[in-house]
């Protein structure tokens, strides 16, 4: 068995940072790069619920799409909303997404990773997950949960049994 190259899209949600800024879009960028899957659609929005779930739907809709990460705006503070803004989208949500990045997490952050309320479900045969904006975390989540599970030969199981390809 081959590994299935998938074709990713990648959000991130701040109010501050730019392309030149934006080192956890590019670290997943890279990683994604690196396990050879091709990032097909790349944008920074800010930290607003609509925006975020206008652009994740129209992502969700296009057939050739196959994973959306988002990253950023997953914490507690007023402005923090991607969770809230994603969750409605979601056909199935994956709960031990976000249960074991915050056991991973642990060792890095300490306790401090209770705070994290990192997400991910299927929604149109499209795998979705809303990962911290830290580039810390990025890795974390890319090289700890991310990397098997998007790898179709990784058994006994991983999300690309769920797409449909």
């Amino acid at each position: 068995m081959y590994k299935t190259p998938l074709n990713i899209a990648i959000l991130t949600v701040s109010d501050t940072r730019t392309t030149e800024t934006d080192t956890s879009g590019a670290k997943l960028k890279s990683c994604a790069a690196a396990d050879g899957h091709q990032v097909v659609a790349q944008q920074i929005v800010k930290d607003d619920r609509f925006h975020i779930r206008a652009v994740v739907s129209q992502w969700i809709h296009d057939s050739d799409i196959n994973v959306v990460l988002v990253t950023g705006g997953t914490g507690f503070a007023p402005r923090d909303v991607t969770p809230d803004a994603i969750a409605p989208l979601l056909e199935q949500k994956i709960p031990g997404f976000g249960e074991l990045f915050r056991q991973l997490s642990y060792d890095e952050i300490g306790t401090s990773t209770i705070q994290s309320r990192v997400m991910a479900g299927i929604s149109n045969q499209t795998f979705i997950a809303a990962i911290p904006g830290s580039t810390g975390a990025c890795s974390t989540a890319w090289t700890k949960i991310l990397s098997e599970q998007l790898d179709n030969t990784h058994k006994p199981c991983n999300f690309v049994e769920m797409l449909g390809l």
